[in-house]
């Protein structure tokens, strides 16, 4: 499936992930547009690939594309997305961070088909899984080429969703706290990430093949009753790991849902 035209709003990390996924063979899109204000990640697009335009400001984007994304940050938001006219009914998938459904419909005059989602770095290698609300085949069929949709059915689940993405830097934190920990015991860097890498990938292929259905029967699987995984996990929930997990995701949400900072 493909379509004639996406454009891209903002021209930021994201944005040059979707379009390096969207245009991967086979491209999705015949033709994308990108505007001008991050000049260098545009211009190196344009370089990369043939059907990538830059247009001259964000209102030559909506006008040039079947699909639009706004990949701004959202403290700029509402004023880039107040001065553009989007056609009636035109697909608009927002990926800015934070911002609810009702105010983003208020900032675009409420014409167009409005979608959110949260896309993941890895959709450049048509890797990623990305959450959307409400629920659309054709947003779904497009994430899906650049990795896995799920579509939430409310927003609440949305919001559950985008908290759970905030664990990404902490994921590779443990991975980082471990090399650390290796070096000061005395293995040298080089063999502290040639090692930890692929521990941490390979987990990940784990828990990803078909059939798993909770993530704590793999951590009973791989903790051997009396074992060394045994005794880190005992320690980790003891010293408190668990806790402050679960309080770094309470808060988080709590900001996702605009009850706190």
């Amino acid at each position: 499936m493909s379509v004639n035209s996406i454009g891209f709003i903002g021209t930021g990390a994201i944005s040059e992930a979707m379009v390096r996924g969207l245009l991967a063979a086979p491209a999705y899109a015949s033709e994308i547009y990108v505007s001008p204000r991050s000049a260098d990640v545009a211009a190196k697009l344009t370089r990369d690939f043939a059907s990538v335009r830059i247009a001259n400001d964000n209102q030559g984007v909506v006008d040039a594309s079947d699909i639009v994304f706004l990949a701004v940050r959202p403290q700029i938001a509402e004023g880039v997305i107040r001065q553009l006219s989007f056609k009636e009914g035109q697909l608009v998938i927002s990926v800015i961070a934070a911002t609810d459904r009702e105010t983003l419909l208020e900032w675009t005059s409420g014409s167009v088909q409005l979608v959110q989602a949260i896309p993941l770095p890895f959709v450049a290698e048509r890797q990623g899984v990305t959450a959307l609300y409400p629920p659309d085949k054709g947003v779904a069929a497009l994430f899906d080429t650049l990795g896995t949709a799920v579509q939430c059915e409310s927003r609440k689940e949305y919001d559950l969703l985008a908290a759970a993405s905030a664990m990404m830097s902490t994921y590779f934190g443990v991975m980082q706290f471990t090399t650390t920990w290796l070096e000061k015991s005395g293995l040298e860097n080089a063999k502290a990430l040639a090692y930890v890498a692929p521990l941490f990938a390979s987990l990940a292929q784990t828990a990803n093949k078909p059939g798993v259905v909770s993530f704590g029967s793999l951590s009973r699987e791989f903790a051997t009753k009396g074992g060394l995984n045994e005794q880190v996990l005992a320690n980790f929930e003891k010293n408190g790991g668990r806790d402050a997990l679960t309080a770094a995701l309470d808060g988080v949400l709590a900001r996702i849902e605009g009850r706190g900072h």
